[in-house]
């Protein structure tokens, strides 16, 4: 068990370190559009792909009939932006800091990174939180209370293999158009936790490993957030949140669930209402807008001791949501499944 807990939290980096080394082996061949459109096709995420486009030698078409073949091929803003930006030489994101000094700007050292940015505010300094990707899987089990889910061991398994998973489907269907099962493998959705006759399942989100790194020695911790760069969405469209995470058997914690039509994370039309029933425990928190896509969130009461994550919600709850950016974590979807985990200690004052 303590072996695959292991997995859970490593296995993202071993993908991305699968597909750089990849490249790096091969110095003298460049990166050229077709690779991106694999990697794309593979079902890697938006900010791997990304990072790839920003990270090696490459030889991009960026001609008017070489730009509309990426975008016919399911090629993202960011992605296409990180391609023309290296074909001119420029570069689209700077590393973050790790802190800074003046709290007063949500996104300091974050002016130009199109992901979202979450600082831990703490008097005068501040702290670069590290953005996580929630894992999906399916169950048959209702979404009546997030405990009961815990309790479920085939979301517990889905969460487990999950992440291990989108390492090996990524290299198995780096050559093959994109389909249901590389979308679900690489997201780490499994329709084997449900019948193929069952038309609604029970979609759970969970973040790998049983705590967060990210230890808080304050029971009203503040936070300043900035997603006013993400690119492909709209930002007045989603408003900050604070959720109580559920430990789910030791291996992972639950941020949310909700019902759906089996094939939904597939679905490439924006048509699924994620949110309009969605089940999670929101914080009371006092949330003040500080311009478009930048705000501060602070609890309204302390938090007892316990894992939190800071998240991004629909400012309606009846926003539709297409599966396929779900399952990529892009647009919109990038959005909903980024979460930046806290726990709040038994010492905290």
């Amino acid at each position: 068990m303590q072996t695959i807990r292991k997995a859970c939290g490593l296995g993202w980096l071993v993908a991305i370190g699968f597909f750089t080394s990849s490249f790096a082996q091969s110095p003298a061949k460049p990166l050229t559009n077709a690779d991106v459109i694999k990697m794309v096709k593979g079902g890697l995420p938006e900010s791997v792909v990304v990072s790839a486009i920003q990270s090696h030698q490459h030889k991009f078409d960026i001609s008017p009939a070489g730009l509309i073949a990426l975008k016919k091929a399911g090629i993202t803003s960011a992605e296409m932006d990180a391609i023309v930006a290296g074909s001119s030489g420029a570069s689209t994101a700077a590393p973050p800091a790790a802190a800074t000094s003046n709290p007063a700007s949500p996104a300091q050292g974050s002016s130009k990174s199109r992901l979202p940015v979450v600082l831990l505010v703490n008097g005068g300094s501040s702290q670069l939180l590290a953005l996580e990707k929630t894992q999906l899987a399916q169950t048959k089990t209702k979404p009546t209370s997030l405990k009961s889910l815990a309790g479920d061991s085939a979301v517990a398994q889905a969460m487990q293999v999950g992440i291990g998973t989108a390492t090996a489907s990524a290299a198995m269907h780096i050559n093959s158009p994109v389909g249901g099962s590389t979308i679900q493998q690489a997201g780490g959705i499994f329709s084997g936790m449900m019948s193929h006759r069952t038309p609604t399942v029970t979609y759970v989100w969970g973040v790998p490993n049983p705590a967060s790194a990210n230890v808080v020695q304050t029971v009203s911790p503040s936070f300043s957030v900035d997603f006013s760069r993400t690119p492909g969405v709209i930002a007045d469209d989603y408003a900050p949140a604070i959720v109580k995470l559920t430990p789910a058997q030791n291996t992972c914690r639950l941020v949310g669930a909700t019902q759906g039509k089996a094939e939904a994370s597939a679905s490439p039309a924006a048509d699924w209402e994620v949110y309009s029933h969605f089940l999670e425990e929101r914080v009371a928190a006092k949330v003040e807008k500080q311009g478009k896509g930048k705000y501060k969130i602070t609890p309204a009461t302390e938090l007892a001791f316990g894992e939190y994550g800071v998240v991004l919600r629909p400012v309606a709850k009846g926003k539709k949501f297409a599966g396929g950016d779900v399952a990529r974590a892009q647009g919109d979807g990038l959005l909903f499944d980024a979460i930046w985990t806290f726990e709040v200690s038994e010492t905290a004052e």
